[in-house]
């Protein structure tokens, strides 16, 4: 998707549908007012303006097949090609055993939180807070990027589901996107400090490992305000800040985001 054309607009939803899309890339574009979209056979929400949202997943190998049916009944069949990645091994040594494969106990408390977090990314707010790009929420280097096969102590687990940035503990976090926070919690087990921000239409961010949580849920924050502080709390190495962006329960590379520039 051409997002320079994108930018140079009012705001980042004055595009139409594109007929090519990257595993983990999202789409934000506009159709007629009034009319109805469904993305895999899913009804998805259009804003009074016409704008529509939705990515592929990691592993999506598509056609992606969108339907638009304008207000007048007309349908238009849209066929998007996913356009493969290569995906990198990445090997993480050193992390506490207990966390790379935790007793029964553990597991049961790791699949509680994750169900909490889960819960709240099924949120489908008439809002349009992602409307204007997304920014870097701390600049550094980048340490782990989404989608890379993660093997812990030698052992493989799931996909990264985020993008890791190397920065001091203490370094403040800023919202990418206004938004409203959903879920904001200190202590979970395998992401430390955690905070989801809902940008509206199922788009929401979140900020794991943090060491400081400034806001609560509830609060609406500006692009740009103070969420936190990094750090390294639950299952981390080191001082870094996680970013995972999803599209209710698709994961997507914020690399891919409206706004953000490539390192």
């Amino acid at each position: 998707m051409a997002w320079a054309a994108l930018l140079a607009a009012s705001s980042v939803s004055a595009a139409p549908i594109p007929v090519h899309l990257s595993q983990g890339g999202i789409v934000v574009a506009q159709v007629a007012p009034g009319s109805k979209v469904a993305v895999a056979g899913k009804p998805v929400r259009v804003g009074g303006d016409g704008t529509v949202v939705f990515g592929a997943g990691r592993d999506e190998q598509g056609p992606l097949k969108v339907d638009v049916t304008a207000p007048g009944g007309a349908v238009r069949h849209i066929a998007i090609v996913i356009e493969p990645r290569d995906w990198p091994i990445e090997r993480v040594n050193g992390v506490p055993p207990q966390t790379v494969n935790p007793d029964p106990a553990l597991a049961a408390r790791i699949a509680r939180e994750q169900a909490e977090v889960t819960a709240v990314r099924g949120r489908d707010d008439n809002r349009e807070d992602f409307d204007h790009g997304f920014i870097w929420p701390v600049t550094g280097r980048i340490s782990g990027r989404f989608g890379n096969q993660r093997i812990y102590n030698g052992d493989p687990k799931a996909p990264h589901s985020g993008m890791d940035i190397a920065v001091p503990t203490g370094t403040p976090i800023k919202a990418p996107a206004a938004g409203i926070v959903t879920f904001a919690k200190p202590d979970l087990y395998l992401t430390g400090g955690t905070v989801v921000l809902d940008h509206g239409f199922g788009l929401s961010s979140n900020f794991l490992h943090m060491s400081r949580i400034d806001v609560k849920p509830g609060d609406h924050l500006a692009q740009g305000q103070v969420i936190g502080a990094a750090g390294m709390t639950g299952r981390a190495t080191g001082p870094h800040v996680h970013w995972g962006f999803n599209w209710f329960g698709v994961r997507l590379d914020p690399l891919l985001l409206p706004g953000i520039d490539k390192p």
